[in-house]
């Protein structure tokens, strides 16, 4: 039997007199710029360590402006000062003011990452664009040349460097020019031919677009992340090596200072005055750290995904 319903009156009632309290709300679209940006304010680290490479930057470039200390200048009466209010950090062995020194230094050797930066943008990019879009015998030709430089250790490479040059700032840029954009052509390479075969890219070359257009309009405005994120990554590395070199020798001329250098001539005497040279090496360990949290703030804003794997 079938039943019948009867309704009534008061069976169903307005949520709200009001109309617009029942509309959806809907979201407003956000750029993803904006979105990363937020993403990479939450993490602390990350802004922690932007702020304190700034106050780096900031030192570095105005300290031997103003002070009336001349970081080369010897004056072996003030030798072996150590840190008071007169000189902050005290002096090293030929009574140059150590304070001046270390903002020399982390100038040259924030100098030195940022050329390493401009390596990887120029030759290790460019080099990964090339080889993963063509792929083919080019791609072959090319993984075999960087096969063969990446089999020569750098430290070589700077060895046979410093027989026909001087060691200077200079001969330090061509060494990391031999194989440091490397890793950054790998990485570049291989986010190509992830993207190379995707709709969108099949669709420019359907349309008749050239094969520069679709490398630098269509394939690295989508890897672009990936790469910014790897070019943070060389800076901590580029400023190790710098001091590695610095302290083996292989670094620049006296008198001349980065924090290598100032690692190396602390060295010496360690024993004796150990300020000179745990100051600049808490200077130069601070410096990567922070690199290094500004690195891990932009992969997780700029890919989140990496956040959940």
């Amino acid at each position: 039997m079938t039943e019948k319903y009867e309704f009534l009156a008061d069976d169903f009632e307005f949520v709200s007199e009001n109309k617009d309290d029942i509309k959806d709300v809907v979201m407003p679209a956000k750029p993803f710029w904006k979105d990363s940006i937020g993403r990479f304010i939450k993490n602390k680290g990350s802004v922690i360590g932007i702020i304190f490479i700034a106050v780096y930057i900031l030192l570095a470039i105005v300290v031997p402006m103003i002070s009336s200390w001349d970081y080369a200048a010897i004056d072996t009466s003030l030798a072996n000062i150590e840190p008071n209010a007169t000189h902050l950090f005290g002096t090293d062995n030929f009574g140059r003011d150590l304070f001046v020194r270390l903002w020399r230094g982390a100038r040259v050797s924030l100098m030195i990452a940022f050329l390493a930066v401009f390596i990887d943008v120029i030759v290790g990019m460019t080099y990964g664009l090339i080889s993963g879009y063509f792929g083919g015998k080019v791609d072959m030709i090319l993984q075999r040349i960087q096969e063969v430089l990446n089999s020569i250790p750098t430290l070589v490479v700077l060895t046979l460097l410093l027989t026909v040059m001087k060691s200077s700032l200079f001969t330090i840029v061509i060494a990391l020019s031999f194989t440091e954009w490397i890793p950054m052509s790998r990485i570049t390479r291989a986010q190509v031919l992830k993207v190379k075969e995707d709709e969108f890219v099949l669709a420019s070359r359907t349309l008749g677009a050239s094969n520069f257009f679709i490398i630098f309009k269509e394939i690295l405005p989508n890897i672009i992340n990936q790469l910014i994120i790897m070019c943070m990554m060389t800076v901590p590395n580029a400023i190790f090596y710098e001091a590695y070199l610095s302290f083996v020798g292989l670094g620049l001329p006296v008198p001349e200072a980065s924090l290598g250098t100032l690692i190396n001539d602390g060295f010496e005497f360690f024993l004796i005055y150990p300020y000179q040279m745990l100051i600049p090496a808490v200077a130069l360990a601070i410096l990567m750290l922070c690199f290094n949290l500004v690195a891990d703030g932009l992969r997780d804003a700029l890919d989140p995904t990496m956040k959940e794997m």
